[in-house]
């Protein structure tokens, strides 16, 4: 691949990974892997186990990439319902299995020079994880997507298979209760 491959449209390089074209897909894993980790990290609120989803959504795609058709939203709508379909199948399973991830047995040690800051905001986005995980799951899937991803109502209509009617009204019912229930 030359230096223009940058500069191609994601049609293009959809169409060239189709064909074997790893350097293809590698500019498509370059573009969404960070935004496809964020969205797991989210869900799965553990670092090992958001990189160990986002290599899986990644392998899948790779495989399954002669099969994508372009329904006129992005690449990024079909991985990221990969993902949600990995992230589903891990919670159904991980009742089956009694795991510990070593980032909670081994933590990082902390800087001494901003340990409140980080406390504090720490503290805060552990509260706002607890609020989003009380939520229905396709409540909570609406609030990462939109918050976190900054993904249209079209785009998550076609990640979570809803019209982007039923996502505006999920939306609002989302946020109404958010408001009412946490005042958020």
């Amino acid at each position: 691949m030359n230096s223009d491959s940058n500069s191609l449209p994601e049609s293009e390089l959809v169409a060239r990974s189709s064909n074997g074209d790893s350097a293809a897909f590698g500019l498509l894993y370059e573009k969404y892997v960070e935004k496809i980790y964020s969205y797991l990290y989210y869900k799965t609120s553990s670092q090992a186990k958001a990189e160990d989803l986002t290599s899986q959504v990644f392998i899948k795609a790779l495989q399954n990439v002669d099969t994508y058709e372009d329904r006129g939203y992005p690449f990024s709508a079909w991985l990221y319902r990969i993902a949600h379909n990995l992230v589903v199948n891990w919670y159904r399973d991980k009742d089956k299995l009694e795991q510990t991830p070593l980032d909670e047995d081994f933590p990082l040690p902390a800087t001494q020079e901003h340990v409140e800051e980080n406390l504090q905001k720490s503290e805060e986005e552990e509260a706002l994880l607890n609020i989003i995980g009380e939520l229905a799951e396709d409540r909570q899937q609406v609030v990462i997507l939109k918050f976190v991803e900054g993904l249209t109502n079209q785009e998550i209509g076609e990640i979570m298979g809803r019209t982007e009617g039923a996502i505006k009204a999920l939306y609002h019912r989302t946020l109404v209760s958010l408001r009412d229930e946490y005042g958020v």
